[in-house]
């Protein structure tokens, strides 16, 4: 029996799609298969109109703040919820990369065939299996409204960057699903990317294994992100130039073709990437470059005399800010 022979049309052996078909339309005994799955604005899918959407991001920011509210308040002990913890990230660690590969399979024919720019602006590659996988990804962003109920059953602290982040991603997904953007793939495969190392790390911290590439995962982050806004704000400025100024284009430096895609999604999309960005870069910078910062200092002024529950704090508790926290011990040695 011949082993699989990758190729640019089956990238791992064997396609990939048909199977998955298959075993999701089983498991939901057919009434989610993904070969039939079209997403337009105010489909029968669900979440696929605003106000469901909205509504459960703003739920999602009642139940955080108002949990951490009530557990001040009446002084409830923190729940522990290790054991939840570890299968939630592992959970989403399993969903990223089966995504991910998944989009891999549909992607790199795509490209092999017809060029980077067709896949990041021409309406043929906004496809049915890559829709249906955008939708899922889409999903998942609820789902992860989860990590930071773990912060709040835990009492961690609530930063802006995690309960921002959360709710913009979601509302970020659902603009460019109804905004029909092909670029899409490029901030959701390096999202998935970055989630499948970032949540198996979590998991291996509640586990309570320490690794050395904790920091890696906010450079990554950031790395992810300043690749993002190459792509987008070059695939928006193709749109703003055919759609005003396509008079002027052949004056005009790096122009190539319009990009599909509506103005409110390019917008949304580069609004929203920037500021991750910002804070993002903020965040490394306070954590793990500034000496004099708070979190800088908390932190080695713990590392000298109760570095056992440093440990704890930061492998069991789940505190995140959707980027690790800093070793104890490797950030006393820098300072």
């Amino acid at each position: 029996m011949s082993l699989p022979i990758p190729s640019f049309d089956t990238p791992f052996g064997v396609a990939l799609w048909p199977h998955f078909d298959t075993l999701v339309a089983f498991v939901t005994n057919g009434r989610f298969v993904p070969s039939q799955v079209v997403f337009t604005h105010g489909c029968d899918l669900p979440l696929s109109t605003l106000p469901p959407a909205l509504s459960l991001i703003a739920l999602y920011y009642v139940v955080i703040f108002g949990g951490n509210y009530i557990f001040k308040k009446f002084q409830i002990k923190p729940f522990v919820l290790n054991g939840l913890f570890q299968v939630h990230n592992l959970f989403l660690t399993t969903l990223s990369l089966t995504l991910l590969v998944l989009m891999s399979e549909q992607l790199i024919p795509i490209i092999h065939h017809h060029g980077l720019f067709y896949a990041i602006c021409n309406e043929g590659a906004w496809t049915q299996p890559l829709v249906c996988l955008y939708y899922l990804n889409y999903l998942t962003k609820f789902c992860e409204f989860i990590d930071t109920v773990f912060l709040v059953v835990k009492q961690k602290k609530l930063t802006f960057l995690h309960t921002y982040h959360h709710g913009a991603t979601a509302l970020l997904c659902y603009t460019q699903l109804c905004g029909l953007t092909p670029i899409s793939w490029v901030p959701i495969v390096l999202n998935l990317g970055v989630h499948v190392v970032m949540y198996w790390y979590y998991f291996l911290a509640a586990r309570g294994i320490r690794v050395w590439w904790k920091e890696w995962v906010t450079r990554f982050q950031i790395i992810q992100f300043v690749l993002d806004l190459g792509f987008v704000y070059f695939a928006t400025y193709q749109k703003i130039v055919f759609t005003y100024f396509f008079g002027w284009k052949d004056a005009l430096p790096l122009v190539c073709a319009d990009c599909a895609g509506t103005m409110v999604a390019a917008y949304s999309g580069c609004a929203i990437l920037s500021s991750y960005l910002v804070l993002f870069i903020a965040f490394y910078i306070d954590v793990y470059k500034r000496k004099g910062s708070t979190r800088s200092k908390r932190v080695k002024s713990i590392s000298g005399g109760i570095a056992a529950q440093v440990n704890e704090y930061v492998h069991v508790s789940g505190f995140k800010s959707d980027s690790p926290a800093p070793d104890a011990n490797l950030r006393s040695r820098k300072a």
